[in-house]
């Protein structure tokens, strides 16, 4: 595989020259958590994993549901906008800061829907003594498709990668796709081992979606770094793959050389100053320690 550098790049310059133009004017996200993209489109940003919701005559859908609090919030504000309560909530995937408002936002929807996986991990997450977790109540295994409104939304499981039911999620005539966890765009990623991720999966999981979907595509990402945004173009998600590719790499070599995880998550990445997280690298070490601990077990 050609792996694209990245060397040189200024995160100023991406996050004006990757976006369509119709993004480039959007206030930015910490200031408004109701951002409208296109075609009734939008997402809702306040406390864990990135909302996206549609609105539309005979359609109020939402995908993901962050915490109880910050649902509510949403909640209201997309009564208030359609007049609606939801008629579908999507979850990417089971983790507690995309789902823990379900209960919320899922109130009164006909439909929860996701993977097939998602409910089980959903439960086996929980701490002893938490409430219990509301879970979909329609789950598929490869592909889902239905009309809502004026609206057609499919849903894709290309195997284990974050981890192991990750759904990507797409408005088709928008155009829009919710990515879950699936992009930490230019960050350092939550590589969840114990929930059947697979990142060299996930690589490939993010090369079919690249190839699925178009220039004209907007992206919707779960978390990013603040200087790049949530919103982007398929071309980030080959950034994303990359960065597990350099991971892998590094973690491989560590094994090679004979290193512990602690001594090769030491040495970082050279080449991805653009993924620091507050002036640090930490989350990269991070990362290249629990790879080496994915890799690790693969090869016992």
């Amino acid at each position: 595989m050609n792996r694209r550098s990245f060397l040189g790049r200024s995160a100023a310059a991406l996050a004006l020259v990757a976006l369509p133009a119709p993004l480039r004017a959007f206030p930015r996200m910490s200031q408004l958590p109701f951002t409208p993209i296109r075609r009734g489109t939008g997402i809702f940003t306040e406390r864990g994993g990135t909302i996206g919701w549609l609105i539309r005559d005979g359609a109020l859908v939402v995908v993901d549901s962050q915490f109880p609090e910050s649902a509510a919030t949403c909640r209201d504000g997309l009564v208030e906008r359609s007049n609606r309560t939801v008629d579908l909530l999507i979850n990417s995937h089971h983790h507690g800061d995309h789902t823990a408002g379900n209960a919320v936002l899922g109130e009164g929807a006909g439909r929860i829907l996701a993977h097939a996986n998602v409910p089980g991990l959903q439960r086996q997450s929980m701490r002893e003594g938490s409430p219990k977790p509301t879970v979909a109540n329609v789950t598929y295994q490869e592909t889902w498709s239905d009309s809502l409104g004026d609206e057609t939304i499919s849903l894709h499981y290309f195997g284990p990668a974050h981890t192991a039911g990750d759904s990507i999620i797409h408005f088709e005539k928008a155009d829009v796709v919710h990515m879950g966890d699936l992009v930490f765009n230019y960050r350092h990623a939550y590589i969840d081992l114990g929930a059947g991720a697979d990142t060299a999966n996930w690589m490939t999981v993010l090369e079919r979606a690249h190839q699925t979907f178009s220039d004209n595509t907007v992206f919707i990402y779960g978390h990013s770094n603040p200087a790049n945004g949530i919103l982007g173009t398929r071309e980030d998600l080959l950034v994303m793959r990359d960065y597990l590719g350099a991971l892998r790499d590094a973690a491989a070599a560590g094994i090679q050389a004979g290193k512990s995880a602690d001594e090769t998550a030491s040495d970082g990445l050279q080449g991805f100053q653009s993924h620091w997280m507050n002036g640090s690298d930490d989350g990269i070490k991070g990362n290249i320690a629990t790879i080496f601990e994915e890799m690790q077990t693969v090869h016992e």
